[in-house]
């Protein structure tokens, strides 16, 4: 696999979003392709950033292609790459785990059903034994390992989930009609566009 080069996360953060979608995400081996994503900028009342730099967001204006790892609710972490603007991110939703099958499976319940072993934020940061110890740290090297994609998956975009500002933008992007999305994108046309 070819790894991506560091000036892809230089762009736009919703074209990153977008052509992240079908690219493969691992840590120390362990990862799949990711399906889903989300986009947040400094103009965006739904960011980290929206408010400006703080302790807890300041991976958000550091180095392009690194890590942003947040913990939310107290429990889970969410995995964000930072791109070009400062204070701009892409959140990674979801992932087809491919690489490490086992491992996912003992950190997530052998008994989970595979489809929900990394659908959802917080379930592909356990998964993949993502925590705040790997908050800053570059994308390029050890223990990440991000490869381009082998096709042109079609895309479509919707509303973010779990927001409560900025909810009718779509700035969610996913792989059409992947069983391995955390949540379905709507059936109504008129609140998702493809590419």
């Amino acid at each position: 696999m070819k790894p991506l080069p560091p000036d892809f996360y230089m762009r736009d953060v919703d074209l990153v979003a977008r052509d992240l979608i079908g690219t493969t995400l691992q840590i120390d081996g362990v990862g799949g392709v990711i399906v889903e994503t989300e986009s947040y900028d400094m103009a965006d009342p739904a960011s980290h950033s929206f408010a400006g730099r703080t302790p807890r967001n300041a991976a958000m204006f550091g180095p392009v292609g690194h890590a942003y790892v947040y913990r939310i609710y107290g429990l889970h972490h969410c995995l964000n790459i930072v791109c070009g603007e400062p204070g701009s991110a892409v959140l990674i939703r979801a992932i087809e785990p491919l690489y490490g099958i086992e491992r996912i499976r003992a950190r997530r319940g052998l008994a989970m059903r595979e489809r929900d072993l990394c659908a959802g934020p917080g379930r592909l940061c356990e998964a993949l034994e993502i925590d705040l110890a790997l908050d800053g740290v570059s994308l390029s090297a050890p223990p990440f390992e991000m490869a381009e994609r082998s096709e042109t998956p079609p895309i479509v975009a919707g509303p973010r989930i779990g927001i409560t500002r900025g909810a009718e933008r779509m700035r969610r992007f996913g792989w059409k009609g992947s069983p391995w999305l955390s949540r379905p994108f709507p059936k109504n046309h008129t609140a998702m566009q493809q590419y």
